[in-house]
């Protein structure tokens, strides 16, 4: 190594051939889903239409987008699959993650939707008259379509905001196919008219805070955000911590798709460290043991780590501490 520093590229293989294999499943999972959730479209469609319900008319706004979710999120499994290239050198992965955000915001639209026409109805002098039986059968076999696709889904990979994102419209539906069936027993037991009301009500009470929390994670992964459970200051201990390492900087923990963490860091090294990644060492070089511990005790597979001694540290320009936390040695002014 030269005295201006090395880099090093610390990376693990198998993570990424098990992270095709779930993506493989996943897909078809997904494709099944949309076939039944398609089917379970055109009968809330008819249904809607007939009985003029508006805990119906909800289902089915939350099977359109459902379509298109499901849709979108096949798509993007299928492009997650891609291999990187010249141009994308981390391939498609995140494809999943932008299908993941679309589907939210396409879901909290409906919902708020919605909520205000439930209201509105609350609000009218004369709530439209919905006939009970209908209500019941196109509930019932709504539900049907609606548990299958979860049952379906819920082999996947529960990690996986695609398929999160998906089986949460999926539960949307089925949750709004109970509502209706309640309403609908309501109705014919009671005669009350707001019971579809209330019900569609219900369901965005139920499904409000789930879409917001899957908002919340897809811009998590999309602003680089460390990955859930992860500690950043716990990495920079760690990998203090490795026998020739006197200093951690300019570390950075972000996922690139929502299963695939990846790492970077510039690891100061003392002079009589072995920093190659021959393994000349007793252990292991410095670059082996800093990217073992990475792979190891924080699930990072993709590091890239870049050694370097104390001269070069010096006069090397590096990025400003994340806000909240106190500056290092190895931090230096901004240009």
């Amino acid at each position: 190594m030269g005295q201006g520093g090395h880099a090093g590229h610390g990376h693990g293989h198998g993570g990424h051939a098990g992270h095709a294999h779930g993506t493989d499943a996943d897909g078809r999972r997904l494709t099944v889903a949309l076939v039944i959730t398609a089917l379970v479209l055109l009968s809330g469609a008819v249904g809607a239409w007939f009985t003029g319900s508006l805990a119906l008319l909800a289902d089915l706004g939350h099977q359109v987008t459902d379509v298109a979710a499901l849709l979108m999120a096949v798509v993007a499994a299928r492009l997650a699959q891609r291999p990187p290239s010249a141009r994308r050198t981390f391939g498609l992965g995140r494809s999943e993650v932008l299908a993941a955000a679309v589907n939210a915001l396409a879901l909290l639209a409906v919902t708020v939707w919605v909520a205000i026409e439930g209201v509105e109805r609350l609000l009218a002098d004369t709530p439209p008259g919905i006939p009970g039986v209908a209500l019941l059968l196109f509930g019932a076999v709504a539900l049907v379509g609606n548990l299958v696709s979860l049952a379906v889904l819920a082999g996947g990979d529960r990690e996986n905001l695609n398929v999160r994102g998906a089986a949460l419209h999926v539960l949307g539906d089925a949750l709004g196919s109970v509502a209706v069936m309640v309403a609908a027993g309501v109705l014919l037991l009671t005669g009350w008219p707001y019971a579809d009301v209330v019900a569609s009500l219900v369901i965005v009470a139920i499904l409000l805070p789930r879409t917001l929390a899957l908002l919340r994670a897809t811009a998590h992964v999309l602003l680089e955000g460390a990955p859930p459970g992860v500690d950043v200051e716990e990495v920079r201990a760690a990998l203090t911590e490795v026998p020739g390492v006197e200093e951690v900087h300019d570390l950075h923990v972000w996922v690139i798709s929502d299963r695939v963490p990846a790492a970077s860091a510039h690891l100061v090294v003392a002079d009589h460290a072995t920093p190659h990644c021959e393994g000349r060492a007793v252990g292991g070089s410095v670059l082996d043991r800093a990217a073992d511990t990475l792979r190891e005790r924080f699930g990072v597979e993709h590091s890239t780590l870049q050694i370097e001694t104390a001269d070069h540290a010096d006069h090397e320009e590096h990025c400003a501490p994340p806000r909240g936390v106190p500056a290092s040695p190895g931090y230096g002014p901004l240009p």
